[in-house]
């Protein structure tokens, strides 16, 4: 049986190390599923409270939080990645030097 759009999401978020960030749209890619970008937003957004799939580590492509700044969400995220070792220079990781290859 083939894994669903959703496991083949949720396994590649599973994957990302620590200290590392991945865009939605990269992990969209790397699930096989090309321009599904939101669908990794949407399930995101649905995730349950207690999952372990470390759901921080997914950043726009900017290399920015998509929550909005200031909010609990946003720091919680913010915090979880710095003490990754994630470094932020104006709200933004460098992509370059962070994102997961």
């Amino acid at each position: 049986m083939q894994a669903s759009k959703e496991d083949k999401i949720y396994t590649v978020m599973a994957n990302i190390p620590p200290g590392k960030v991945a865009s939605y749209g990269q992990v969209a890619a790397m699930a096989g599923l090309l321009n599904n970008a939101r669908l990794v937003g949407r399930l995101l957004k649905l995730m349950p409270k207690d999952s372990s799939i470390p759901w921080h580590r997914v950043i726009n492509s900017q290399g920015k939080i998509s929550f909005p700044e200031g909010t609990a969400q946003y720091q919680k995220q913010y915090q979880l990645l710095q003490s990754e070792g994630v470094i932020f220079k104006n709200g933004r990781v460098n992509m370059r030097q962070f994102q997961w290859d």
